[in-house]
């Protein structure tokens, strides 16, 4: 699998509220919520391939 590079949009939209580096990496930072986001969003596509069709 390959990983093509961050548009630099993106980021910056991502970043637009940083003040801090809790911002990033703290209990509710950018760093947590996108890995959450990225889990639920790779086992929901498992669960598809699973199941043979998608959610509802």
């Amino acid at each position: 699998m390959t990983v093509s590079k961050l548009p630099t949009e993106l980021l910056d939209e991502l970043l637009s509220d940083y003040k801090k580096p809790e911002d990033l990496i703290g209990e509710n930072g950018l760093l947590k919520q996108l890995t959450k986001a990225l889990v639920e969003r790779a086992l929901e596509a498992e669960m598809e391939h699973h199941l043979g069709h998608a959610r509802h």
